[in-house]
């Protein structure tokens, strides 16, 4: 049966912290890549270049998730999406695909610096989108500490390529 109506009103009442099984997912997420980043320091030599491609893949992943994610969000945008939801998909969408690209293409260095330019971005955007209404009120609480995760071990994996022998 079709739906006469053009439009709806949607009241919602949103807390300021993000609900447990979404922190668990949030933090879930970014697990893999400080696992990566871990074992290539305490790992064995033979198994980092596997060990910093899947890293990195994953990380390029999220980031595109992160940014379908955002662009879900502006759906529900009264008047439709912003101009600053679009952007700051588009850009976030850009630096994981460009990861991808890079790290297929053996650029490691590369598509760590795309990686941490992107969590970098999700760590300043999201609480200010937060504050903006533009997103979800817990981002302003959530992603500086959840992208402080893929930060901290994308630069330990960016180092560890940087200096090994086995990607110069």
């Amino acid at each position: 049966m079709a739906s006469n109506h053009q439009s709806r009103t949607i009241t919602a009442t949103e807390p300021a912290e993000p609900p447990p099984i979404g922190a668990l997912l949030a933090f879930g997420a970014m697990l893999p890549i400080a696992a990566g980043a871990i074992y290539l320091w305490i790992g064995g030599e033979a198994q980092s270049f596997l060990t910093v491609n899947m890293t990195l893949l994953w990380g390029a992943a999220i980031l595109t998730f992160l940014a379908g994610a955002r662009r879900g969000v502006s759906f529900r945008q009264p008047g439709g999406p912003t101009l600053s939801q679009l952007v700051t998909m588009l850009w976030v969408f850009g630096l994981g695909f460009g990861a991808i690209v890079a790290t297929v293409w053996a650029y490691t260095l590369t598509a760590t610096a795309l990686e941490i330019v992107g969590y970098l971005s999700l760590a300043v955007l999201d609480p200010i989108a937060a504050k903006n209404g533009e997103a979800p009120l817990f981002f302003a609480s959530l992603r500086p500490i959840q992208m402080t995760i893929p930060i901290v071990a994308l630069l330990a994996l960016g180092v560890y390529v940087w200096q090994s022998p086995l990607f110069g």
